[in-house]
């Protein structure tokens, strides 16, 4: 049974008719105190409950409810109905304890969505318990390892697939959060449809309102056409919206926008288009910090996470770094057509004591970068040695110029120069070998003036 706690009688008969309609048990109430004579004799699934009582906005009486219903039954979820103008209520009642927030005028779709994911995720489901148990049940070809917090990841990746609950994946670089976002999409009700990248380190201020919405015809200077942004294209799909954190305040709040109403103007357009979306993001910042320094909005936070993965750094989980390099030997063997490739036994020992700070990333790259430079078929400890770099080893501190020699922008036009021409001049293979985004780049490059060919973002 779902709980509606409205005093207003008709916003209340809408949602009961609107649930009801799709099969749901529904109740409603218009008081405090209606509201726990119900919950004396039954305990709803869930409840959604107005903030605002009475003709003034200010949701104290709301609060108090919400407040007092998460004292006493702390289990029941409850998604919290707000207006746009007062979503730093919701924000408040998300700390109190609600797991969700609509804004009015809400959107039928929009309810009825978040209500399935609120039920589907409070499911008390049983643990897979084995790497084997969860292949038979999700798709999770592209992720290698059996380490049990790994495991654990998986088993939460493959029950929020289903929902469309937004999903927030933090970690270290090169973790992998991208293979993350990309197993929930392929677990997801919403597979055959786009999943559509977007790396949002890599989309200036100027540029994000057209490539997140699109422009039409002569909304700028070079606007020659009209163009669909990455909410349309993913429209009924799942987008991947990769380093939220490197996003400026501005453009948080259009973003925030277009995840509370899912509607969105083109540029240059006053024609409203309306998205349905699952929304992944990724980021290797602390967001709780950036929120407490007030560089990240806190509406913004609450709405991307409903569900949060973190993803341990690669030293967190040793054991799964000989089965990666496998991995990784192995299609190398199809790529480079050597099919006797493989690591010798002392290898594959010697690389589990590596720290690899740049994660599953830099164990690959040294990899591929030990096949392509040793005329051996056998990769052994000195073969892997040869090619390591990045201050996995403590001799890595000998290639450093002594202190004074060179002032830090000397040496990072050097590194970027260095990494321009191993990488041939690819931005984006650039960046992530610095470990930095490719927004982050372009203006190093042009503070250095190192000439380049833009990428698309």
């Amino acid at each position: 049974m779902l709980l509606i706690v409205d005093d207003d009688l008709a916003i209340r008969t809408s949602l009961i008719l609107l649930l009801k309609k799709e099969g749901f048990e529904v109740r409603g109430v218009g008081s405090p105190d209606e509201t726990f004579d119900i919950l004396k004799t039954v305990t709803p699934e869930l409840i959604l409950l107005d903030l605002n009582f009475s003709i003034e906005t200010s949701g104290k009486e709301g609060m108090q409810l919400l407040q007092q219903i998460k004292k006493r039954y702390p289990a029941i979820p409850v998604i919290l109905i707000t207006g746009w103008g007062t979503i730093d209520l919701a924000v408040r009642g998300m700390k109190e304890g609600a797991i969700d927030f609509i804004t009015k005028p809400w959107q039928n779709d929009h309810v009825l969505q978040s209500v399935r994911t609120i039920l589907n995720l409070s499911q008390t489901l049983p643990l897979s318990g084995s790497r084997k148990k969860l292949e038979q049940q999700y798709h999770f070809e592209n992720i290698v390892g059996q380490d049990p917090t790994l495991l654990d990841i998986l088993e939460t990746v493959g029950r929020v697939a289903s929902t469309d609950a937004a999903v927030l994946i933090t970690g270290e670089s090169g973790t992998g959060k991208e293979l993350i976002a990309e197993a929930i999409h392929m677990n997801s009700k919403r597979k055959s449809r786009p999943f559509v990248k977007v790396n949002l380190g890599g989309i200036s201020s100027t540029l994000f309102e057209s490539e997140l919405f699109g422009h039409v015809r002569g909304a700028f200077t070079d606007a020659k056409t009209d163009r669909l942004g990455r909410f349309e294209l993913a429209h009924k799909g799942s987008i991947f919206l990769d380093e939220i954190g490197e996003l400026d305040l501005s453009s948080q709040v259009k973003l925030l926008r277009v995840l509370q109403e899912r509607t969105f103007e083109p540029l240059g357009s006053s024609k409203s288009r309306t998205v349905d979306v699952r929304v992944i993001c990724a980021t290797n910042r602390n967001l709780e910090e950036m929120v407490a320094q007030g560089t990240f909005r806190e509406d913004l936070y609450y709405r991307i996470n409903l569900i949060t993965v973190k993803l341990p750094a690669l030293r967190e989980r040793p054991d799964d770094i000989p089965l990666l390099s496998e991995f990784f030997v192995n299609n190398l063997k199809t790529i480079y057509q050597r099919p006797n490739l493989r690591l010798s036994p002392a290898a594959m020992k010697w690389l589990r004591t590596l720290q690899l700070q740049g994660n599953i990333r830099q164990l690959k790259n040294l990899v591929e970068r030990t096949v392509l430079l040793s005329g051996s078929d056998t990769l052994d400890i000195a073969d892997l040695q040869r090619n390591l770099s990045g201050g996995t080893q403590p001799s890595a501190q000998k290639n450093l110029p002594e202190v004074g020699a060179i002032t830090l922008e000397e040496m990072e036009y050097q590194m970027i120069t260095k990494a321009m021409q191993f990488h041939q001049n690819k931005v984006s293979k650039v960046a992530r070998s610095l470990g930095i985004t490719r927004f982050a780049l372009y203006r190093r490059l042009e503070k250095y003036g190192i000439s380049y060919e833009s990428e698309d973002v």
